[in-house]
């Protein structure tokens, strides 16, 4: 098999609309600076991630009710770890207020709790940060022998086992879940550092946005190039236009 055949067979065939394919995220101070960002953006982009930093926030829930009202789909970043009926109640608050995904972070009963709870809300288990690399799994007490890899894979197969609708995976690894999972998760990647657009920063474990959807990912989350570039909406536009190539057949 050609490496242009095995990429085909690994692209995501699921129904989504190709413009919610590339999630923004509004990892902005005020709830005033990401809706200054989104009106830049305009039609150009669809799905927009909020966070932990404007969930410390006055606005957060109201900024997330706007975008919904306003037709956009939205990713609540939140990475819930707690106690697992903790987890479940706040899950419980959170499936009425208009998020299409969320992340929820934990062991096997954390992640169940979760799901239990979801309703029509898409719970994305965390696998492995993108800003983390072996040093730092090291760091957390993992063996030696364990690689971010398979740490990633063990933890996906988890998620699908507790009834998560899908995973956060670096574009590095989508393969590798493609491979043992087929196409029974999602697959959000976020580190994504598209065109000339290669930042330093603290992310580890990046990929471009074509390579990651050819990968497997569904969904790509782009931040600071989007939000640094000189024009928002031209990279967003640039980004929109490279996944309407890669989907075009």
């Amino acid at each position: 098999m050609t490496p242009q055949a095995a990429a085909s067979r690994r692209l995501s065939e699921k129904p989504i609309a190709r413009n919610e394919r590339l999630i923004v995220a509004l990892d902005v101070p005020t709830p005033d600076q990401a809706r200054a960002l989104v009106r830049e953006l305009g039609d150009s982009v669809q799905f927009y991630k909020l966070g932990l930093e404007l969930l410390l926030t006055d606005g957060y829930f109201r900024l997330l009710a706007e975008l919904v009202a306003q037709g956009k789909k939205v990713f609540a970043d939140l990475k819930f770890f707690d106690v697992p009926e903790t987890v479940a109640a706040a899950v419980r608050q959170m499936r009425s207020r208009g998020a299409s995904f969320l992340t929820v972070h934990g062991n096997q009963r954390i992640l169940e709790a979760a799901c239990r709870e979801k309703g029509d809300l898409k719970i994305l288990g965390v696998t492995v940060l993108t800003s983390f690399d072996r040093e730092d799994l090291e760091d957390l007490g993992f063996p030696a022998a364990v690689s971010v890899e398979e740490l990633v894979l063990s933890r996906a197969k988890r998620a699908l086992e507790a009834g998560c609708d899908g995973v956060i995976s670096s574009g590095l690894e989508a393969k590798r879940l493609r491979e043992e999972l087929g196409t029974r998760l999602l697959v959000v990647s976020p580190g994504i550092r598209p065109f000339e657009n290669r930042l330093a920063d603290d992310q580890k474990r990046v990929m471009t946005d074509r390579e990651a959807f050819l990968a497997g990912a569904d969904y790509i989350v782009v931040g600071r190039p989007i939000r640094n570039a000189p024009s928002p909406r031209e990279a967003a536009e640039r980004i929109q236009a490279t996944i309407a190539e890669v989907f075009s057949n």
